[in-house]
């Protein structure tokens, strides 16, 4: 005899939820995790990774939509940004890390989308990339806006982060590749 197993819309709201609050506040946590670096007004920090992460697990929808409420947090005023940058709420979206800030709902958005299942790894490792290279965008953007010249953005806000986000495409790739499947699955 078989058995159908009914699940409500409702019984899976509260861990969507709390995967939203959970992504949001993770970000928020490796935005704590800042190092200065000289010559840049961007520190290097493990932001990009946590979104990449957040939007890999949660999926498209909710890796984006934990993102959005992450920016909301820190516009609201909470410090849940990164702390060497002493911009607070929205004039941070406006200073020199607002551009990847800014990116981060749509980088979370194609991480999602790109990785599905988890499965695939050349899929994972093509939708870290295709994350990492919006943050970057974002975040070559704003200072292009407040330097005034590409290659003064470029020299500040994509050069001294290649190396480092080299490792974060490894670590993430492993990471999405090992528990994607088992958190979608719950989601």
């Amino acid at each position: 005899m078989e058995r159908a197993i009914a699940v409500s819309e409702r019984s899976l709201t509260l861990p969507r939820v709390m995967a939203v609050i959970l992504g949001a506040a993770f970000v928020a946590l490796a935005a704590q995790i800042a190092v200065p670096l000289p010559g840049t007004p961007v520190p290097m920090t493990l932001q990009p990774l946590a979104v990449l992460l957040v939007g890999g697990l949660l999926g498209a929808r909710l890796g984006a939509t934990s993102m959005v409420l992450y920016l909301a947090l820190g516009i609201a005023g909470l410090p849940v940004f990164t702390p060497t940058v002493p911009l607070v709420g929205v004039a941070r979206l406006l200073g020199p890390t607002g551009g990847y800030l800014l990116a981060y709902p749509v980088a979370a958005w194609v991480v999602g989308t790109m990785v599905r299942d988890g499965r695939d790894w050349a899929r994972v490792a093509l939708g870290v990339l295709a994350g990492l290279v919006l943050i970057h965008v974002g975040g070559l953007a704003q200072l292009a806006i407040l330097t005034g010249t590409l290659s003064g953005a470029a020299r500040l806000a994509t050069l001294p982060f290649l190396l480092g986000d080299l490792g974060k495409l490894v670590v993430a790739v492993a990471v999405l590749t090992k528990l994607t499947p088992q958190i979608r699955a719950r989601l």
